[in-house]
């Protein structure tokens, strides 16, 4: 009987060469990297890379967008529902700046994210050349790395960092930047290797076992513990070890607008969303617990109101990837840097097994203070017009809360989170740092390239709706199967919430005409339907979510209605309002 001989691996400098052109380098690159969706838009200066792409079109699936904005919002959309790198083309100058505000937001939220751009000849870099702009000095600030590409040579290994850097520690977006020279230009592919080490980059930190042993008995003391966790649980993949950790220990847990769906939303210890519209308990009791345990979130403002009133009777532990983010807002007792799905195990192991059932209590007795006040009129209303609240509840028994939702950025957003329900992770996908109106509708388009199996259902306001309107036009050319619903307040409704509660009611420039959006979609051969009515909302949804393909759902709301609880910006978290 023979033995198999055990294949030979050779390394990239013993592989034969051939000779393609940077174009061709970089496609093979991004195959191997397993890219499978590219959203992009093509110019003048990343023109041989799309002629090269002509060749692949049965290799890399190209999405062509009907602005750079809304390509880099769809690979974002797809990196958050399917962990992977999105990728997104676009060409010089006003195709490379149309990708800033992308960019930043990526940057914010941690989104993983590739942008190719192209750029003009490299003699002619300086010279004010046609769509020329510098890229690099532009998004330099709001990039995780960039870098300018000017021989064909450099592009393996640079392609390989970018995604390398990418998707490792503390995720973010990459950008690179090909001159044209370097697209066309010939030299000895020798194959693609991609990156697993980066010399002097660390992208997680050691894990001290010290720390890790000072939380434990720090956590062991505690009579009042609460647990606040963020979407770094989720870009860990720690899910699973997280609710063993919230269910070992016993603590209460409320959640970041992007850490939704890291436990279940009706999990027994998940108390609620934290934050400026969240729920009452969790934010009036954060000034009240005496060891606060962050986990996988920075802290930021919207979060923290009054930093000088923030959990200052509390004992701080903050377990986190960045070790920028721990003391940056918030003074840590004991931090515990590292990976999540590394740090989380290593402190269920060493917590007892406990239940606080008076403190718990309270939460639920905040919570139904809150129900009596706020969410039984909210998603049960008597009058006459309906409320965003209503809306969301019922597609919530539609889904079963195993939905993706999309929220662009305003009240609608905030209703979505409060009361939608995430039965999965990666199932809330929305603009969090940034606040990016006009994020939610090619956002939805990258979600569900990035969850083909899910529904995908956009919630968006009438004004963010047209900031990004046009992407309607990549949806029926690319058949993507996404459910919008415009919630229709005529107004500018957070701006105008403001408006009323702290500038006595001077609404300057926050009504909002808008157009036919039933008759808009049947231009892009989209169907839909507006429900002034709440005897035909049942149906509208219902009929939304069983049609094949895309589906546009007006549904007017009431005008001014508020989101509460709040905290009014330059507040301690303590004083939240509930009316």
């Amino acid at each position: 009987m023979e033995v198999a001989q055990q294949q030979e691996v050779l390394t990239p400098a013993e592989k034969p060469a051939k000779e393609v052109t940077g174009s061709v380098a970089l496609l093979e690159a991004l195959i191997t990297e397993g890219v499978e969706t590219i959203f992009g838009y093509p110019g003048g200066a990343i023109m041989p890379i799309y002629d090269a792409l002509y060749d692949y079109h049965d290799k890399l699936d190209h999405i062509l967008v009907r602005h750079e904005q809304g390509g880099i919002h769809a690979a974002q959309g797809y990196a958050r529902t399917s962990g992977k790198v999105g990728v997104v083309f676009a060409t010089s100058g006003p195709g490379a700046t149309n990708l800033v505000t992308g960019l930043a937001d990526a940057q914010i939220d941690s989104t993983p994210v590739v942008c190719i751009t192209g750029q003009v000849f490299a003699h002619l870099l300086g010279t004010d050349a046609f769509q020329e702009t510098d890229v690099i000095n532009i998004t330099t600030p709001i990039t995780k790395w960039n870098y300018q590409v000017t021989d064909a040579n450099e592009l393996p290994e640079v392609i390989a960092k970018a995604f390398y850097i990418a998707r490792s520690g503390r995720p973010g977006p990459v950008l690179i930047d090909i001159t044209k020279n370097a697209q066309i230009q010939k030299f000895q592919f020798k194959g693609y290797t991609p990156c697993n080490h980066i010399r002097s980059y660390r992208p997680k930190p050691i894990v001290r076992p010290q720390y890790i042993k000072e939380a434990a008995e720090l956590i062991a003391t505690a009579k009042k513990p609460f647990i606040l966790f963020g979407q770094g649980v989720i870009l860990g993949g720690a899910e699973k070890e997280f609710q063993a950790f919230v269910e070992k220990s016993g603590i209460p847990a409320a959640w970041t607008a992007l850490g939704a769906g890291a436990i279940p939303t009706d999990h027994p210890l998940n108390v609620g969303m934290l934050g400026m519209h969240g729920n009452y308990g969790p934010n009036v009791l954060t000034n009240d617990c005496d060891v606060l345990i962050a986990i996988g979130m920075r802290f930021d403002d919207r979060v923290t109101g009054r930093l000088d009133k923030y959990a200052k009777q509390a004992k701080v532990i903050h377990l986190d990837i960045d070790p920028a983010e721990i003391d940056k807002n918030v003074k840590t007792t004991v931090p515990v840097w590292g990976d999540c799905k590394e740090t989380l195990p290593l402190l269920t192991q060493a917590v007892e097994s406990k239940t606080y059932p008076e403190w718990l209590q309270r939460f639920k007795d905040h919570m139904q203070e809150e129900v009596d006040l706020v969410i039984h009129k909210e998603l049960n209303p008597t009058s006459d017009e309906m409320t965003m609240g209503e809306v969301i509840k019922q597609l919530n028994e539609l889904t079963n809360g195993d939905a993706v939702i999309v929220t662009d950025v305003g009240q609608h957003q905030m209703v979505a989170c409060r009361y939608a329900k995430f039965n999965n992770t990666r199932s809330n996908v929305t603009s969090g740092g940034l606040g990016t109106m006009g994020f939610a509708l090619p956002a939805a388009m990258g979600a569900k390239y990035g969850a083909k199996d899910r529904h995908v259902v956009a919630i968006i306001g009438d004004g963010g709706f047209q900031m990004t309107l046009q992407e309607l036009g990549t949806i029926m050319q690319s058949s993507i199967d996404v459910k919008i619903i415009i919630l229709n307040n005529r107004f500018l409704g957070m701006v105008r919430q403001w408006q009323e509660l702290f500038n006595e009611r001077r609404y300057s420039f926050v009504d909002m005409q808008s157009p036919d959006f039933v008759k808009l979609a049947g231009a892009y051969g989209i169907a839909g339907q507006s429900v002034n009515d709440r005897k035909d909302l049942q149906g509208a949804l219902k009929e939304m979510l069983n049609h094949k393909g895309a589906y546009l759902l007006e549904v007017m709301v009431t005008k001014e209605n508020n989101v509460f609880p709040m905290v009014p910006q330059g507040c301690s978290v303590a004083e939240i309002r509930l009316k």
